[in-house]
């Protein structure tokens, strides 16, 4: 459900607007292009607000399933604080945006364009690193222990990576290319886990005759 907000968001946007400006472009070009597209910037706050509410509820039921799996570990604790940390930024993010969406009085670019970066930076780099928490407290304790394929886990800490590594596009502008890569292929791995991140493990039972082991689900 979030990655469907998320996406139908920024299809929003792109639809109705063509484009969105840099945030560090010229105040003057990023006050002119709110208050052309107040409609669908409001529309897409909304969506993103959406967005950011199934992804705190996602952090919490993840954690709950990893302490029913026997997870004693500090991941599901991490993952349960970058899953809020990314839920909230993004939330804050959607508000800002969505007050940007109504006219300002003259000599309020700079006001508008100061908010537009501050908006950008929870969405952007608050979001992805919050994620990456979430992520890595994931496919940490599922590499180790098994919990599901091991590739799927290994994709997991890339990601977790990257949404940590996210934080230096604060500096260097062409790292800024973490930022979609987190959102979108964080968003599709964990509808992944979803699915097989098992409810419970199996119990071991008796040893049989043979000396092999008896699982029992």
């Amino acid at each position: 459900m979030s990655l469907a907000l998320t996406l139908a968001g920024v299809i929003v946007l792109i639809a109705g607007t063509g484009s969105a400006p840099d945030p560090f472009a010229a105040p003057q070009e990023v006050a002119a292009w709110y208050g052309l597209n107040q409609a669908a910037v409001r529309i897409g706050a909304l969506l993103q607000f959406g967005a950011a509410v199934p992804l705190g509820i996602l952090a919490a039921t993840v954690y709950a399933r990893q302490l029913r799996l026997g997870v004693r570990v500090p991941g599901p604790v991490i993952g349960l604080y970058g899953g809020i940390a990314a839920s909230l930024s993004l939330m804050t993010s959607a508000l800002i945006t969505w007050s940007l969406s109504y006219p300002t009085g003259p000599g309020a670019d700079g006001t508008v364009a100061a908010l537009a970066r501050v908006a950008f930076g929870l969405g952007g780099v608050g979001y992805a690193t919050g994620l990456g928490l979430l992520i890595a407290g994931i496919a940490v304790p599922a590499y180790i222990l098994r919990l599901f394929p091991r590739w799927l886990a290994a994709i997991g800490l890339v990601l977790g990576a990257l949404g940590e590594l996210s934080f230096l596009s604060l500096a260097l502008d062409p790292l800024q290319f973490f930022l979609p890569v987190v959102r979108f292929g964080g968003g599709v791995w964990l509808i992944a886990v979803g699915f097989l991140l098992p409810v419970s493990r199996p119990k071991r039972g008796p040893r049989t005759d043979a000396g092999s082991v008896e699982v029992v689900s």
